[in-house]
This record gives structure tokens, sequence and C-alpha cells, in this order.
């Protein structure tokens, strides 16, 4: 007899959730367990450090390995009677939320086993020590960090190609289509997080160029664009070199700082954008020439 096709994909669901529960334990009770062991003692790196790195592994471990592993593996075995997966999916989505933070924190995560492995040589031989074992099938630490950030897109998949081959009539239908939406919705939750992120990160890094003026810092700012831009002067027939920074609300004029302490930009100028005003300019000595003009000031500028 030919098993049923979604029978082979809730097997292969089976499957990889026995390997993944294998590379969380490789992370949490392996590297986790034993740089913080070494932590400890105080030669190698501070347990902070350690923490930060590995972010919240141990719950997704042990969710993994405690709840959702065992309930799919009773599924499998029981499915001649009961041939369903779709409520046990349902279960384990909410959890899947705890993937947020882990997934927030990758970059940052791989950031500091780089610094730190440069930094305290007995912590790189230590990582070194435990990718030479079998366990680590000649993968980095790093690669190891990166399934958890994989799985949830791997579960849409399979889920996805489970209600597709699942038969009209199958007593599973109606539960895997709401475990498939609901995936979803945790994928884009967890992919919003990180673009959010990212956004306040960069936003940060232009208010700390900016030198932080506090009527200027806004967390609910939008950058749209930044650059070098030519201001000329009328009077004296003369262009000088500013910097722009345009943000959805205002536009900042800047002088770069000759001596780059602290902030590299001071901000001369900053129009609103409400009732702001762009006009190209025909000007035969001076291409590219336009005209901002707000409730502030109007300013010449060149571009290149």
């Amino acid at each position: 007899m030919q098993e049923p096709e979604e029978k082979k994909i809730a097997l292969e669901l089976l499957e990889t959730e026995q390997a993944y529960v294998n590379r969380l334990h490789l992370l949490d009770q392996v590297f986790y367990t034993e740089l913080m062991k070494e932590a400890k003692t105080g030669k190698t790196v501070p347990e902070e450090v350690v923490k930060m790195i590995f972010s919240n592994i141990s719950s997704i471990y042990q969710f993994h390995a405690e709840f959702f592993l065992p309930e799919l593996r009773k599924r499998m075995e029981d499915w001649n009677h009961n041939p369903r997966i779709g409520d046990v999916i349902q279960k384990l989505a909410p959890f899947l939320k705890m993937y947020g933070e882990y997934v927030k924190n990758f970059d940052k995560a791989v950031e500091l086993i780089t610094a730190w492995s440069e930094k305290s040589p007995p912590f790189q031989e230590l990582i070194a020590d435990i990718q030479k074992r079998k366990v680590c099938a000649n993968l980095t630490l790093q690669h190891h960090m990166l399934e958890p950030v994989q799985r949830i897109p791997r579960y849409e998949l399979l889920l996805k190609d489970y209600v597709r081959k699942l038969p009209p009539q199958s007593p599973d239908r109606g539960d895997a289509e709401k475990a498939l939406e609901m995936i979803f919705m945790v994928a884009k939750h967890s992919n919003a997080a990180i673009a959010e992120m990212e956004r306040l990160q960069n936003l940060w890094a232009v208010y700390q160029r900016l030198g932080l003026e506090d009527d200027i810092v806004d967390p609910s700012n939008e950058l749209i664009k930044e650059g070098p831009i030519q201001k000329i002067s009328t009077r004296n027939n003369s262009t000088s070199e500013k910097y722009l920074f345009l943000f959805n609300n205002m536009l900042l004029y800047c002088v770069p700082k000759v001596i780059q302490v602290g902030a590299e930009f001071q901000v001369h100028l900053r129009i609103d954008v409400e009732g702001m005003k762009v006009r190209e300019l025909r000007d035969a000595e001076f291409p590219h020439t336009f005209l901002v003009s707000g409730k502030q000031r109007t300013l010449e500028l060149q571009a290149r």
C-alpha cells in the first residue's frame, strides 16, 4: 500500500523536528552550558556575554523537547486511528512568538562571538574544541545558531504542503488550515519585529551623528534620505559643502564638523516638511540647482 501524501509530509515534519531538537540540545546543553561553566570561573568571558549570545535558547529548547516533539511523536504513532496533526500545531503556534526575541538578537549574537573570539583566546579555543566533536558535523557555532531563525519558515512550508495534499473530506482540514493561518501570523510578527528593530537602530545611529539634540531625537521619525549638498552663496557666487537629512517631518540642513569628536554634524537649520516647496532652477553657471523654501527659510542648493 502506498502511504498517503499527507502522511509522508507529517512524517517529514516529525523527522525534521527530531533533528531540530538535537540541534537545540547542542546549542543549549552543550555550547551554552559549557561556555557558561567556563565563564563562571572568570577566565574566558563575562557570564553576561554568554547570556547575550544565546538569548532565550533554553526556553525554545525546553518547549520543543518537552512538549512539541513528544506530542507530534504520539500523533504519528496513532496515525491509523486518528490521522491529524492540525490541532497539535495550533498549540505550537502561540509559543513560536518566543522566537521574536531570539531572531532579533541573532546579528548581535554573531557580532559578540566574533569580538570575544578575538579578545579572549580561551573563549575561542573552547568553541573550536566543541566544534571538533562529531555531534557538530564540522559546522560552526554560528551555523548551528542559524537553525532556529530558519525553523518558522520551514514549518510554514511543510504545513502549506500538508494542507495542499489533504483530501477534501479529511477530518484534519479545518484544524490544519487554522494552524497554517496561525503560523503565517507568527512569521509576520517575527519579521515585523526585526524590521522595526533595524529601523530604530539606524535612526539612533543618525541621531548620534547629529549630536543627540533633544528636540530632534524622536523614535517615531523616519529617515528618508541623506547626503552631501552644495550651498550656493549668491553674494560671492561660490558654493560650500553642506549635508542634508530628510525625515518624514523635517529637513535638517547641517554642516560637517571639522573635528569629529562626538557628533559628525552640526545642525544649522531645520525646515518643516509641512508647507515646504522644492523648485528646480535653470542656472547655466551652477547646474543641478534647486530652491527649497519652507516656513523657516529658503535655501539655494546644488546637487552632484
